[in-house]
């Protein structure tokens, strides 16, 4: 597999995030309380053992590329590796990145420098834990030009995603981006649909003649189209090919529940593209509870990142006067380093130097970096950006009328707090 270079599209403007992105790309919005979504990618890169990585971010990449500056030089250039942040440089034209293709066009130079066999193109904002190293032996297997990863969504997702039509080979014979009505669904499945997860695999020459002989600047809607009748143009099926080996929790016959190896973990069919507010706050609830959905504490496929230097998570207890019993406590809630639990937090992700006073209550919430709750605070179904007090008695996502008159709303009824709200 050193003969892949891999490129990461971390550009994207992520609107319908919005306000999580108004100061940050997409790729660099906070998940899971110490990780950034384009942490899941890249770990996925290391642990299938691809070290020849290229980022192109464009929209508001600050805070993407002090992240990836912090955490991500790892890279032994002695041995030929690499991660290179390359931003918009108008070498061939006046133009920013005018969409996926494009972006790679742009950057041609990079692929002919570095010659490679294949070319794999990533989105940075999906999560989903994937051995790409399996995903090259299946293209290999097929000898195919371009391999897309397709997961199975429900149809009402098809205008989000592209659709593959594909035979019993997995050959795709047609493919829609974002079709309005009318997707190809599952043969034998009505309800269900083959969706693009914005993963391609190119043979080298595939990719440089079709983005050399076309100027079109999207994948989905311009090169896949215009590949499938000449070229060989395969799916992989994600849920049925890939596979995850690691640690997931197992019920035992007395009861007990132990940390066991488990050949082909759930967490090997798990992908979301957080595109929407809605479908942000899913991804983190997915990693609460007793069997979570998707699981980090897996041995075998870690999620890296960059770690600040912050002490453990702490839990106050006291029934000292004249305050009287307090207690603080999180359930099936993950608590990142530097926070302090003074209150209740239930089924939450609560990030670093995360402050829950006293008697206050956070249920199914993700709370952001450096965020106090003070006092008698009532939160629940709410997302916190960084940096906000609340104030002592504050109530959020109790009454949706009066929320919406300050904050954002999502049609699930999530509230979102925009960074630095509450000075």
């Amino acid at each position: 597999m050193k003969n892949t270079l891999t490129f990461i599209m971390a550009g994207g403007r992520g609107e319908r995030l919005m306000p999580l992105t108004l100061d940050r790309a997409k790729p660099a919005v906070p998940f899971g309380g110490i990780y950034r979504l384009i942490d899941l990618s890249l770990s996925n890169c290391i642990n299938s053992e691809l070290y020849k990585i290229i980022i192109l971010p464009q929209y508001k990449s600050q805070s993407l590329t002090d992240h990836l500056e912090a955490g991500w030089n790892i890279f032994n250039q002695k041995l030929g590796h690499f991660l290179k942040i390359v931003s918009p440089q108008q070498r061939i034209s006046g133009d920013w990145y005018q969409g996926t293709a494009d972006s790679i066009r742009q950057n041609l130079y990079l692929i002919e420098l570095t010659k490679p066999h294949h070319v794999l193109i990533l989105s940075g904002d999906h999560i989903y834990k994937m051995d790409y190293n399996r995903f090259i032996r299946y293209h290999l297997e097929k000898n195919a030009d371009l391999s897309i990863a397709l997961s199975e969504v429900g149809k009402e997702m098809a205008q989000q995603v592209g659709v593959a039509e594909v035979d019993e080979d997995y050959r795709i014979h047609g493919f829609q981006e974002k079709p309005k009505e009318n997707p190809k669904t599952i043969p034998g499945n009505p309800n269900r649909v083959l969706a693009s997860m914005g993963i391609y695999l190119f043979k080298t020459d595939t990719l440089l003649n079709a983005l050399k002989s076309s100027n079109k600047d999207d994948f989905g809607k311009d090169i896949i189209p215009y590949l499938i009748p000449n070229s060989r143009v395969y799916a992989y099926p994600f849920q049925q090919q890939n596979i995850i080996e690691d640690y997931a929790y197992h019920t035992l016959e007395n009861g007990e529940r132990r940390l066991i190896l488990e050949p082909k973990t759930r967490d090997s069919s798990y992908w979301r593209d957080v595109g929407t507010l809605d479908e942000y706050w899913n991804a983190n609830m997915d990693l609460t509870g007793l069997d979570p959905s998707f699981n980090l504490y897996g041995k075998n496929w870690p999620i890296h990142t960059y770690h600040i230097p912050a002490p453990p998570a702490k839990f106050v207890f006291s029934n000292e006067r004249p305050e009287g019993f307090r207690v603080g406590k999180a359930l099936d809630s993950i608590v990142a380093s530097g926070s302090i639990i003074s209150g209740i937090v239930r089924n939450s992700v609560i990030s670093c130097y995360v402050f829950i006073q006293s008697w206050a209550n956070v249920e199914e919430s993700v709370i952001m970096d450096d965020v106090v709750v003070e006092r008698h605070c009532k939160i629940k179904k709410a997302i916190i950006d960084k940096h906000n007090v609340i104030p002592s008695h504050t109530e959020i996502g109790y009454n949706p009328k009066k929320d919406s008159k300050r904050f954002t709303v999502t049609p699930r009824g999530i509230v979102v707090v925009p960074k630095g709200y509450f000075k």
